[in-house]
């Protein structure tokens, strides 16, 4: 026992926080997602533009992102339309690299895999590591159910919803309080990505594949047809990249060597305190 106005300890105690299981398939996604992304910018350079509908055409545009170069009294400028608004992006989108050798394309080859234009290439990286990304999906799914890790750590309940105004609040202040188990806005965002996001993203994959469709015809009257669910999974994509930035811009908020300690070796050091109020043993 602790007697009363004695300092506190500096450190809390290590907890095992991670399961391998967790721990692998982490890292698995983590390279398959820069692969799937780097890959898929590349496919999608092949037609730099999203639509609405079930088709597109030249009779009518229904597209709701195009991206290319122009011609302008000034030479050739890259170009991006949003929704009907238009951006000068040269430099970045639709026209890149120097002044002597330009490149006339959606995204940069720096962003793409291959770095040059190979849609074949591209494919074949795009669909090895989207079936590497399912497999570790299930993987991860069938071990979080069998360890309790989905109840315990993914699920939100109702204390999680209560006491999410205060986590927010605590986030926004720079507030983390390193505990054994996820906060409720860490439950939140990871219930979002497993349940609503990556299902998202491979089911608007499967639908633009001609094979699927006549597998299973109903994924095209789920999403709306092919060019709507191409639209959703640039969507559900660029969501994915602005989580991953936000996730490691928290990371190294949080303390980056007690995070990677926890994701590489699966112990936690906890905040003084925090087993007690939490009713867990040090």
């Amino acid at each position: 026992m602790t007697e009363p106005g004695a300092a506190r300890p500096s450190k809390g105690p290590l907890v095992y926080r991670q399961s391998i299981w967790t721990r692998v398939t982490h890292w698995v996604w983590a390279i398959c997602l820069f692969f799937l992304l780097l890959s898929g910018l590349q496919i999608f350079n092949a037609h730099p533009a999203l639509y609405i509908g079930q088709q597109s055409g030249f009779e009518f545009d229904n597209a709701v992102l195009r991206i290319g170069a122009v011609n302008t009294p000034d030479g050739p400028r890259g170009q991006t339309t949003v929704f009907g608004k238009t951006f000068d992006t040269t430099g970045v989108l639709g026209m890149s690299g120097s002044a002597e050798q330009p490149s006339f394309v959606g995204f940069p080859g720096a962003v793409t895999i291959p770095s040059f234009r190979d849609l074949a290439t591209g494919r074949v990286v795009h669909f090895f590591f989207g079936w590497v990304f399912v497999g570790a999906l299930f993987v991860w799914f069938l071990a979080s159910f069998i360890n309790g890790h989905l109840r315990r750590d993914i699920l939100p309940r109702g204390q999680d919803i209560t006491g999410l105004p205060k986590d927010v609040a605590d986030h926004a202040r720079f507030r983390f309080h390193h505990t054994r188990h996820y906060s409720p806005l860490q439950k939140l965002s990871y219930f979002g990505i497993f349940f609503i996001l990556f299902p998202l993203i491979i089911l608007t994959g499967l639908t633009m594949s001609p094979g699927m469709d006549a597998a299973w015809p109903w994924l095209l009257d789920l999403f709306g047809g092919r060019q709507t669910a191409r639209t959703i999974h640039f969507g559900v994509m660029v969501l994915l990249v602005l989580f991953f930035i936000i996730h490691i811009v928290m990371v190294l908020l949080a303390g980056p060597l007690n995070e990677l300690r926890s994701m590489i070796t699966g112990w936690y050091r906890t905040s003084p305190g925090t087993l007690r109020e939490e009713g867990d043993k040090p």
